[in-house]
C-alpha cells in the first residue's frame, strides 16, 4: 500500500468473483486500498454499434429533473437500508461457530397480497368512466370462443416394404 501511494501509480489486478475471472484495477484512496472492478474486452461494446442518441425536448428534461425530484430522497436510514441476510447469515455462523442451536426464523410481517386483476381493471374502468360522467356499469369481458377442432384423417403409412430382388429369374410354377 506504501509502494502504491508513493509511487502514485495503480495496479492491475486478477481476482475471483461469483465463480468468473475478472480484472480489477487497485489505486490507494485515503490509506485505503480500493478495488474498481474492470472489463475484458468481449464484454465491451464498440459505440459504433449504439444507436445515435435520442433528441429531446427541454420540456421532457424538466419533466425528468421533476421526477428525480419528487422521488428523491435525503434520510438513507431505516429498516429499508439495513442488509438482513448478512445479519442473518453472521448469526447462523456464530451459532454454528459455537456448536449452539441455530436461531428461529421470524415469520414475516404481513403476506403478500393476492391482487385479482380482472377486478382491479373493472374498478378502475369504473372509475374513469365515473370521471367523465358516463354511465360505470361494467360488463364482463366475452368468452373467447374455441374453434372446434376439424378431425383430420390420418394417412396411412406407405409400406416401404419394397419386393426384394436377388437377381434370381422367378420360378414357374
Amino acid at each position: 500500500m506504501q509502494a502504491l501511494s508513493r509511487s502514485s501509480e495503480v495496479a492491475v489486478a486478477k481476482y475471483a468473483w461469483s465463480g468468473r475471472e475478472r480484472l480489477g484495477l487497485l489505486r490507494i484512496l485515503d490509506n485505503v486500498i480500493v478495488l474498481h472492478a474492470m472489463r475484458w474486452p468481449y464484454e465491451i461494446r464498440d459505440p459504433a454499434e449504439l444507436p445515435p442518441p435520442m433528441e429531446v425536448s427541454e420540456e421532457e428534461v424538466e419533466g425528468a429533473l421533476a421526477l428525480m425530484e419528487s422521488m428523491g430522497r435525503d434520510d438513507l436510514e431505516g429498516s429499508e437500508f439495513e442488509d438482513a441476510y448478512t445479519d442473518v447469515m453472521a448469526k447462523i455462523i456464530e451459532a454454528k461457530r459455537e456448536s449452539r442451536e441455530l436461531p428461529e426464523v421470524p415469520e414475516p410481517e404481513k403476506p403478500g397480497e393476492v391482487l385479482d386483476l380482472m377486478a382491479a381493471l373493472t374498478e378502475s374502468v369504473q372509475k374513469a368512466k365515473a370521471s367523465c360522467g358516463e354511465d360505470a356499469d361494467v360488463h364482463e369481458l366475452p368468452k373467447k370462443k374455441t374453434a372446434a377442432k376439424k378431425a383430420t384423417k390420418k394417412q396411412p403409412a406407405k409400406r416401404a416394404a419394397a419386393k426384394k430382388t436377388t437377381g434370381r429369374k422367378p420360378r414357374s410354377a
